[in-house]
């Protein structure tokens, strides 16, 4: 099933637009012209900690760059996912893997979802390993071992959030 071309390109623009204005200012969404599909829409996630293996010890990376392809059948299905930055997570392929990120964990998809939403869950993928769904490659594996054995700890946070003071 799809939407009517105009219709699509409609609802593709208004969704880009909403991302613009209602995600932080740390993502940073850039599209090439609505005019063929699948669409590839960049994306960067600023300021958000993902796991990152370095030597042999896990750090954190703060800055992360992906690729949305919005197929012809969206919204009735969601965009694929391919991860551009390096990460270890047992949900998120390594680009020299391919990049894959395992959607299926963001199944709470359908026609009335939103590319922001959809781009709050791969934060929220992102900041929760599931080790006990990862892909199959080496580095998906090792990931999902580490984190099913590790004691679960929150990542370090760049900036804590500022309280918001009212006046009236």
């Amino acid at each position: 099933m799809t939407l009517p071309l105009e219709i699509l390109y409609i609802r593709l623009r208004n969704e880009l637009e909403a991302c613009r204005q209602h995600l932080p200012p740390e993502f940073d969404m850039s599209e090439a012209n609505l005019t063929a599909f699948p669409l590839k829409v960049d994306v960067t996630l600023g300021h958000t900690p993902g796991p990152v293996m370095e030597n042999g010890k896990l750090t954190y990376r703060y800055n992360h760059r992906m690729r949305l392809i919005i197929g012809r059948e969206y919204p009735f299905e969601k965009p694929l996912v391919v991860w551009m930055t390096p990460i270890f997570h047992p949900n998120i392929m390594l680009p020299e893997d391919g990049g894959h990120v395992c959607i299926k964990l963001l199944s709470e998809w359908s026609f009335n979802s939103t590319l922001s939403t959809f781009i709050k869950g791969l934060e929220s993928m992102l900041l929760s390993p599931n080790g006990g769904s990862p892909f199959g490659t080496d580095s998906c594996t090792a990931a999902a071992q580490y984190f099913n054995s590790s004691p679960r700890r929150a990542p370090p946070m760049v900036v804590a959030p500022a309280p918001k003071v009212v006046h009236r």
